[in-house]
């Protein structure tokens, strides 16, 4: 059996009187990207300061890399990366020093240095903007450096804290690439975001976080199936095989004008099997077919009630 680049049973961290994480239970799989969603307040960012090993957790365990947070937290340092919600970058440093400052943290050599600096650089299409001062760079180029310093280690679980917060959507984009690329090279990320549409593009599973519980976990589409509102959309030749299809269904909503039947489904294999059947059987012959589910936004509003503006305690 495959141990997982993250583990985490019952997890649990009081600020005070205020309970942050009431005894949560994680799996993240090697080289998968793995998306913990919740409103501010929720939690999330006190999950990656724990596995991180910025602070202790109350109660529960956890391990990354194979690694226990609570007794080897240097063997879990030397195995991570984390890049924050605010880039870790010094505006007094080019982007170049700032990389070669990570190289000599890192303890590399001053021709390994060089070398690896130039190789993110490159990677992360900062070449030209190397020798200039970090306090003129873009937002976009800022997450871009703070991501590659956090990757001169070369870290086997890299965790990102909302890292497109405040990014413009191409610069989102090609943080998205990136980030796949480095799952692709064997990398596991551990991503917590508030955009829906992020966690739905990156993710291959995702963990609803709110008051400190999982409320839900799966891939997108399996918690999309969860939340009311999904249908497929049947579209007809004529009003007469409309109407056949109706018979045959008992149910659904009609567009005359359309013909068109908007039949409740969870868009699932097995539902549409049976659907597809049932028509079969009445000898109806379907124009066009499309599955519509709710988005994660649905199932984020459904299942945390509604958004908080809170932030978590920061101790």
């Amino acid at each position: 059996m495959t141990t997982p680049a993250i583990a985490a049973s019952g997890l649990r961290k009081s600020f005070g009187d205020q309970v942050v994480l009431g005894g949560i239970d994680l799996q993240v799989p090697e080289g998968t990207i793995f998306a913990l969603l919740g409103p501010n307040g929720a939690g999330k960012t006190t999950v990656v300061r724990i596995l991180s090993t910025l602070i202790h957790a109350d109660g529960g365990q956890a391990s990354v890399a194979g690694r226990d947070v609570a007794a080897d937290p240097d063997g879990v340092r030397a195995a991570i990366g984390v890049t924050g919600q605010f880039s870790a970058v010094d505006n007094l440093l080019t982007g170049e020093e700032n990389l070669l400052l990570m190289a000599d943290l890192h303890h590399l050599g001053r021709a390994e240095g060089r070398r690896k600096a130039a190789g993110l650089l490159e990677r992360f299409d900062l070449v030209e903007s190397a020798g200039k001062l970090v306090s003129a760079y873009s937002g976009g180029m800022r997450r871009r450096l703070d991501l590659a310093m956090t990757l001169t280690g070369e870290p086997r679980v890299l965790f990102l804290d909302e890292p497109t917060t405040g990014l413009d959507p191409r610069s989102r984009h090609t943080m998205w690439r990136i980030i796949r690329d480095l799952v692709a090279g064997g990398v596991t990320v551990f991503l917590t975001t508030q955009y829906l549409d992020e966690a739905d593009e990156l993710a291959g599973r995702v963990a609803v976080l709110d008051h400190g519980r999982v409320v839900a976990e799966g891939t997108p589409d399996e918690l999309k199936r969860r939340v009311p509102g999904g249908h497929v959309r049947l579209q007809f030749a004529d009003a007469e095989s409309l109407d056949a299809a109706a018979r045959a269904l008992g149910e659904g909503t009609r567009d005359e004008s359309a013909l068109v039947l908007q039949v409740p489904g969870d868009g699932g294999v097995r539902s549409l099997r049976g659907l597809l059947d049932r028509l079969d059987a009445a000898a109806v012959d379907v124009g066009s077919l499309s599955v519509h589910t709710p988005d994660l936004d649905d199932v984020f509003f459904a299942l945390t009630g509604h958004p908080t503006t809170e932030e978590e305690p920061v101790r």
